[in-house]
Order: structure tokens, then sequence, then C-alpha cells
């Protein structure tokens, strides 16, 4: 029997690689088990000494011998269990400690990560959404490009037609120091001063009265164009005298007098008239010439069209 539980410890030791609990403490126990046995035993042995078969007697110590010599092999195998069992609870132990730190450390990491990824979402978020705004900022002003490309042009096409009506109107004065011009926009009418002004003076002649009356009628059909009125001489002194200084002064009264004019026309509206004298500071030829000289003599109408709608817009783009 007693053969049976040490075999049995012994396959159970050597089939389990790593001792539990619960092996220890059987272990443990069968040891204890066998020191009691042992010393029942020894005490039957005692009490056989005097009277016993030699042969009992033998047998009982080969008995004896081969217990002791079990019990020993069964005591280093419970003290190695017992190292065993020590070394696999300092293992779990650190492990325990490791996994832990780790756990923490690893859920400190996640946490950081998260925070980053939460800002990077905001930050893409905003982005997106600013760029949505800069889309429809971008449709809106492509919006008024397209209005002012379609202003512009429409306007273009008024003065061009403008132009036309003009040079139709004032056929007959062509050629007599009376050209009609579109450029940057604008129609540039000029009249040389001897189609309207006797020399030194700035009383229209009935020649130029009836050209000027001809332009305020294309004029008063286009309300919406503003019409300067300009005034130019050469550079000879002006050397007069009377009501007039010098040759500022009498381009001014000319420009004036071609207002007066135009004024007559009641269709056509006084806010859209100015007048300017510009002397002989704004050449279109040279002075050293007699020829130079009267083209330099004029009166020049530049007709603009109203920009109103063109700034408001340019405002907003």
């Amino acid at each position: 029997m007693i053969k049976s539980i040490l075999t049995i410890a012994v396959v159970s030791l050597t089939l389990t690689s790593c001792v539990s609990s619960k092996v220890f403490e059987d272990l443990k126990t069968d040891y204890d088990a066998l020191k009691a046995e042992n010393r029942d035993l020894m005490a039957q042995l005692d009490s056989k000494k005097g009277n016993a078969d030699p042969y009992a007697l033998q047998n009982l110590q080969n008995e004896y011998e081969k217990l002791k010599s079990e019990r020993d092999r069964l005591a280093l195998d419970y003290a190695a269990s017992q190292n065993n069992l020590k070394r696999l609870q300092d293992s779990y132990d650190t492990l325990e400690a490791n996994s832990s730190e780790n756990l923490s450390s690893n859920l400190e990491l996640n946490r950081e990560l998260l925070t980053k990824l939460d800002e990077k979402e905001r930050a893409l978020a905003a982005e997106q959404a600013r760029l949505e705004q800069m889309q429809r900022d971008l449709n809106a002003r492509s919006k008024r490009v397209d209005e002012l490309e379609g202003i512009i042009a429409a306007k273009e096409a008024q003065m061009n037609n403008l132009k036309n009506a003009i040079s139709a109107a004032l056929t007959n004065f062509e050629g007599k120091g009376l050209t009609v011009e579109q450029r940057d926009g604008k129609v540039y009418v000029s009249m040389e001063n001897k189609l309207l002004f006797e020399s030194g003076s700035w009383a229209v002649n009935s020649n130029g009265r009836s050209a000027v009356v001809e332009l305020g009628k294309v004029l008063a059909q286009n309300p919406e164009i503003a019409v300067l009125i300009e005034g130019h001489t050469d550079n000879v002194p002006y050397g007069g005298s009377g009501a007039l200084n010098d040759n500022w002064d009498l381009s001014t009264k000319r420009a004036t007098a071609i207002v007066s004019i135009l004024s007559d026309n009641p269709a056509i509206l006084k806010e859209n008239l100015t007048a300017a004298g510009r002397g002989e500071f704004a050449p279109i030829a040279s002075n050293t010439s007699a020829e130079g000289r009267a083209k330099n003599r004029r009166i020049e109408v530049v007709l603009t069209p109203k920009l109103d709608e063109i700034s408001k817009l340019l405002n907003e783009i």
C-alpha cells in the first residue's frame, strides 16, 4: 500500500511540468502519512527484536530501509516542489505587476492618442467648413464677375452704338475739323475751333451751333451717358484784352458755350453735363507748326457710360 502511494506521487511529479498549490499540498499530505507509517514500523520492530524470527526481522529491516530511502527521496521531491512553487509564484507576481504597469501605460497612451485624434477631427472639420465657405464665396464672386462682364459688354455695345449714332448725325461735318472715335470704353467727339469759333472768341458760329445741336439730339436719347466738354488751346499766349485773362480762361469759356447750347435741349439731363477748360496743357499735336496748333485748338466732348453698377459689383468682389 505504501509503495503504491509512493509510486502515484512519483508519477504525478513526473507528469506535472509546473507544480500547482494543490499538488504541493497533496505531496505534503503523503509525506506526513509516510512519516507516521514509518514510526509505526519502527515501533513494531522494537517490540519484536527479542523473540522475532530472524528472517522476519530481516524482512522488516529491509522494508524499513526501503521506506527510509523512499522517504528521503520523497523529501527531496517535496523540497524541489516547494522551490518550484516559489519560483512559479514569483514569476506570476512579476507578470502580474508588469501586466498592470503595461496596462496602465497603454491606457494612458491610448488616452493621449484619442485626444490627439479628437483634435485632428475637429481641425479637419473646421478646415472643411472653411473650404466650403471659400467655395461659396468663390461661387458668389464668380457670379458677380459674370454679371460684371455682362455689364461691361453691354456698356461696350452701348458705346459702340452711340458712336455710330453720333457719326451718322454729324456725317455732314466730318472732314471739316470733326472726328468721332471710340477708345478705352469712351466715345470722343473732337471739333476743331475753326468749326466753332472765330479766333480769340468763345461765341459759337452758326455752322458750329448746328453741329452741337445735332450732337445734342443723340445725347438726349442716351440719358445714362455722362458728358464732359473740354476746351483746349494752342500754346500761343492770349493777346486780347477785356473779359479774358489767358488761354485757360478762353478754353473754359468755350467749353461753357458748348454746354449752354446742349442745355437748350430739354431732353438732356443737366446733371450729365460738365464743362472744363484745359488751356494749352493737353495738346494732341506739336505746337511748332500751324497745322499742329490748329489741331490743339479744339473742343472735345468725352462721352462716358455711367459706371454705378460696375462700381457696386467691384466693391462686392
